[in-house]
């Protein structure tokens, strides 16, 4: 339970910490809050790495957890580019996250090996430093901060997108995947070391070709779900793999390349969903309020590694590595139920448009002119009548028929 609780700890303090650094920073700026953010993990992984007991590793894990600055980070991209290259810069972040998470599952064990669990805290530490030195050299500052609804929560706008179904179950969604991925490694390093003898030294070329089989295996499917308009196919198919994959587990394995193609079938499965859910956010979410329903995922993203490593490590107390598989399939079942049950997504993307103020009619005129553009099915204009956030569906939007608006800016 306590191993749990320090897999797991990092996720709570995120989840508690994430929407408010990311308010914080719209009246402190985003690069002291980055600093800040950094300074509280560096500290953590000091505060591990000297801990005598697994009650200081769950300490620090939690101070670690504590530099909530994902949020901050995106808010940070909004401030540095153009609206036409946002979200280009938000997906390479996104490819560097997942590019690191393959990595450490790689790198973690010959690390550990050689440098001991001391070494990899001290190692994290060192990592924070350098990531400080990185925005204090390369990042440029910002000249004025967005406020942009689209990339920041905010407050007053966080219980509508609550009490929205569809982005309800994504959040729903979000938090089973991380918490089954969190009990899952309280559990896979056992089965590789005692079921088919691996040691823990060589677990890192598992994880090598597991991760790079699964990721060239579930491109097509993206392909598939984006382009042919299949989401809710695919995540169906998708969440059935990974309830399956999980019961697998509970198998014996007489050989490795068993265990090997129960894992692939694992991580195709999570990669894809990881892949997934945050496009479907982006469609489902309102217009100007995809901060806020970000906000929110990231919260049930975190939370659940923090249920997952947490009740994980407690169900194996009392009944070992089976009672953890029951935990992950009963969880997987249960997201599987609302995703069959789910609307198909609205294939949706968000779009500003700068107004013209000198040809700007009553807003109100506005909206509904804009509405009668075909492919526009939401319109939010703010009030000071800079800006209209609009919702799109971009294979029948018509945008000469947007530009002939005359008062859509043509700048």
């Amino acid at each position: 339970m306590l191993l749990g609780l320090a897999l797991g700890a990092y996720g709570l303090s995120q989840a508690l910490l994430q929407i408010p650094f990311g308010m914080l920073s719209d009246r402190v700026g985003r690069k002291p809050l980055i600093f800040a953010g950094l300074i509280l993990f560096a500290l953590g992984s000091l505060l591990a790495a000297v801990s005598t007991s697994i009650y200081g590793v769950i300490l620090g894990r939690l101070l670690q957890g504590a530099g909530a600055i994902a949020s901050v980070l995106m808010a940070l991209v909004s401030d540095l580019t153009r609206e036409e290259n946002r979200t280009k810069a938000m997906a390479g972040i996104g490819l560097t996250i997942g590019v690191a998470f393959a990595l450490s599952l790689v790198l973690g064990p010959v690390l550990g090996e050689r440098l001991g669990l001391s070494g990899l805290f001290y190692m994290t530490a060192g990592l924070a430093v350098v990531g400080m030195i990185l925005v204090a050299t390369l990042v440029p500052t910002p000249d004025r901060l967005a406020h942009n609804p689209d990339t920041q929560p905010v407050l007053r706008e966080l219980g509508q997108v609550l009490a929205i179904p569809s982005l309800l179950r994504l959040d729903v969604g979000i938090f089973v995947l991380h918490l089954v991925m969190t009990a899952a490694f309280l559990i896979i390093p056992l089965m590789l070391r005692d079921d088919v003898g691996v040691a823990s030294a060589s677990h890192w070329w598992v994880y090598l070709s597991v991760m790079g089989a699964a990721f060239f295996a579930m491109l097509p499917f993206i392909i598939l779900g984006e382009k042919k308009r299949q989401i809710k196919a695919v995540m169906i198919a998708a969440v059935a793999l990974l309830t399956l994959a999980i019961a697998a587990l509970g198998f014996e394995f007489g050989a490795l390349w068993q265990l090997w193609l129960v894992l692939f079938l694992f991580f195709m499965a999570f990669n894809l969903l990881e892949a997934l859910l945050p496009s479907m956010i982006s469609k489902e979410a309102p217009a100007a309020r995809r901060g806020s329903a970000m906000g929110v995922y990231s919260t049930s993203q975190f939370l659940g590694a923090f249920v997952g490593g947490a009740a994980g490590g407690w169900v194996a107390g009392f009944w070992g590595v089976t009672g953890v598989i029951v935990l992950m399939v009963s969880s997987t079942a249960l997201w599987l139920v609302l995703t069959l049950t789910m609307a198909p997504p609205r294939y949706a993307r968000s779009v500003t448009l700068h107004l013209d103020r000198c040809e700007m009619p009553d807003p109100e005129d506005a909206k509904q002119a804009l509405m009668r553009v075909p492919g526009v099915f939401e319109v939010v204009i703010p009030a000071d009548g800079e800006e209209a956030w609009l919702k799109v569906d971009h294979q029948a939007l018509d945008e000469n028929e947007l530009q002939r608006l005359s008062f859509v800016s043509r700048q």
